[in-house]
């Protein structure tokens, strides 16, 4: 294998909760060393939603693998977004992801591009539902 590829599991990237959900950032510049983007996986399970944010700098791209999901943006209205089905949020669009159905919801995010500085790269416009720090992508330069 080429030394500049690295596979990542899931199960290696710790599971944030504080915007809700259980979502993992998998390939970042913290973690391969990605300098155009980064991509991660989200399990919602009923019920539950990530909060209202935008990213300034980037557009932000979503697949749902399992389940459905409510994309919710502002100005527009509600878009379900069922398994094999994916969506993309246009940079600076305010955004929350809720599943109101029975099962949980599997889905796949990548936002390109980074940010200059990762505190610039998501913010928050409702309060955060879970405990605990911000998501870790890091810089460009594989810090922060």
């Amino acid at each position: 294998m080429d030394a500049t590829v690295r596979k990542i599991k899931s199960g290696e990237v710790a599971a944030n909760r504080k915007r809700g959900g259980d979502l993992r950032v998998m390939l970042s510049p913290l973690t391969v060393g990605a300098r155009s983007g980064f991509m991660g996986v989200g399990t919602l399970a009923p019920g539950e939603r990530i909060s209202e944010h935008y990213h300034p700098y980037s557009e932000e791209f979503v697949y749902v693998v399992s389940g459905t999901i409510r994309l919710i943006t502002s100005g527009d209205r509600p878009l379900d977004v069922a398994a094999g089905e994916a969506v993309m949020v246009p940079m600076n669009t305010r955004h929350r992801i809720e599943n109101h159905g029975t099962e949980p919801a599997f889905v796949v995010f990548h936002s390109s591009p980074l940010a200059p500085d990762p505190a610039l790269g998501h913010v928050d416009t409702e309060p955060a539902p879970g405990p605990g720090e911000d998501p870790k992508v890091g810089g460009v330069d594989g810090t922060a």
